[in-house]
């Protein structure tokens, strides 16, 4: 035995136990002794699992009302969530590969039962929320493709759980295939919608870059928020610390290091093609909404039914439709296996996938319908913004305890984040609560 070897949970309060989604738990070979190339495709996979949390249904509101409202003046918020993604994201695997936990089981071992079942109940509101942007999208995708009534899109919803179930069956790299093919499929939707819109893309450029009015208008800075909520999300963070460990990588210091750089790649590759697919939302907007004089297109469905005129083309209000469908199954997939990480990281309660996705689907389910029904295409977009505003103040609560663990050298032992990367990521927590901060002032004055 190596005396010099360090004890495999020093600095956490109990041993490490058994992972969550154990069924796939390093199920996923990574090419050990094979090329680059072969070991970058084996690593590649659970960053696109995460991308699609940053370019779901609910993203898509926040981006047609920014765009349409404000021209391209927003894409810098979309830019610079991508750049706080990118570094959060990174610290979810050093977290994963150096200690074996996820965030989930990392903050229930650190901290007391009543600051963990807290953060466990605002992840699962996190959950919820994304779930109903899930619920929503995916009806109006049905709508816009097949005709089926948003009522009764909204309960086909429910029947998403066999899809899962059946991928699951097949092996976690079957689940990565699907998202991926869906994925490609979204590209090529907005590929060909910007290509019509044909953007000033001189303004394009100006809009990547920031200006302070984004903070002194209180209009544009809660569609900000909403976007960094959409762009930046909770379940994320639990998601990929969870589902880096699908790779069987190796336990010493140098086969860890090596896991991280390729899991690192891979997380950041997907997440500036997950920019690209923003940014395309925003600059569609902002081309065919805002520079046409529609500033206040907020419905998914609305901007559909406006598509086909102002773009001049039949076929773009399905390709619109398509995409946004592909966009709910995709984040259908990603939100189950996050609610399955955090229920067992936070509870050690293994519950059946198909019986907690039925419960989370069910309390999604339920306000998206009584809104639907109630209140039509317009309810619908206030709920989907708020669900983006909601996951915007949960934040905090996960990127925290993320940045305090990877800062860690007790806990991390010698994959501990570099203190460059520790600064930048506490900049960024405290930039996110600070923004919250606003977010709530404005709204008890009264101004949303």
């Amino acid at each position: 035995m190596d005396l010099m070897k360090p004890k495999p949970d020093a600095g956490w309060r109990h041993d490490r136990e058994e992972a969550t989604l154990s069924d796939v738990y390093r199920s996923v070979e990574t090419a050990k002794g094979g090329s680059v190339l072969r070991r970058v495709a084996a690593f590649a996979g659970p960053g696109y699992l995460v991308a699609v949390g940053y370019m779901d249904p609910g993203n898509w509101a926040t981006s047609l009302a920014g765009g349409s409202k404000f021209g391209y003046a927003l894409l810098t918020v979309a830019l610079l969530s991508n750049i706080m993604a990118v570094v959060l994201q990174a610290l979810c695997a050093r977290l994963a590969i150096a200690t074996g936990r996820d965030l989930a089981q990392a903050c229930r071992d650190a901290f007391p039962s009543f600051v963990s079942v807290p953060l466990w109940a605002m992840a699962e509101i996190a959950i919820i929320a994304t779930d109903i942007a899930e619920v929503v999208g995916t009806a109006i995708g049905l709508n816009l493709v097949f005709g089926l009534p948003l009522e009764l899109g909204v309960l086909v919803t429910a029947f998403d759980v066999f899809l899962i179930l059946f991928l699951q069956r097949l092996g976690f790299r079957w689940v990565e295939a699907l998202i991926i093919t869906l994925l490609g499929v979204i590209a090529f939707c907005f590929g060909i919608q910007v290509f019509l819109a044909d953007p000033n893309w001189g303004d394009v450029i100006k809009g990547f870059f920031p200006t302070t009015e984004i903070v002194r208008n209180p209009d544009m800075l809660y569609l900000a928020l909403g976007i960094l909520g959409a762009t930046v999300m909770p379940h994320n963070l639990y998601l990929h610390s969870g589902i880096v460990q699908t790779r069987a990588f190796g336990h010493t210091l140098s086969e860890k290091k090596e896991a991280l750089t390729y899991a690192t790649l891979d997380s950041t590759i997907a997440l500036t093609f997950a920019l690209l697919i923003n940014a395309s939302i925003l600059i569609l907007a902002g081309a065919a909404f805002h520079a046409h004089g529609h500033t206040d297109v907020v419905e998914l469905a609305q901007a559909e039914s406006l598509l086909a005129p102002l773009l001049g083309l039949a076929i773009a209000p399905t390709l619109f439709g398509i995409a946004l469908l592909c966009c709910g199954l995709n984040s259908t997939v990603t939100a189950t296996l996050a609610g399955q990480i955090v229920m067992e990281g936070f509870l050690r309660l293994k519950v059946k996938p198909w019986l907690r996705r039925l419960v989370t689907r069910g309390l999604a389910i339920t306000p998206a319908g009584v809104v639907t029904i109630w209140y039509g295409d317009s309810g619908t977009a206030d709920l989907l913004i708020l669900t983006q505003v909601v996951l915007s103040l949960q934040l905090s609560f996960a990127v925290f305890p993320l940045v305090m663990f990877t800062a860690d050298k007790t806990k991390m032992g010698a994959l501990v984040a570099p203190r460059w990367l520790s600064t930048v990521a506490y900049i960024i927590a405290i930039v996110i609560a600070l923004l919250n901060v606003k977010l709530i002032l404005d709204a008890f004055q009264g101004i949303h």
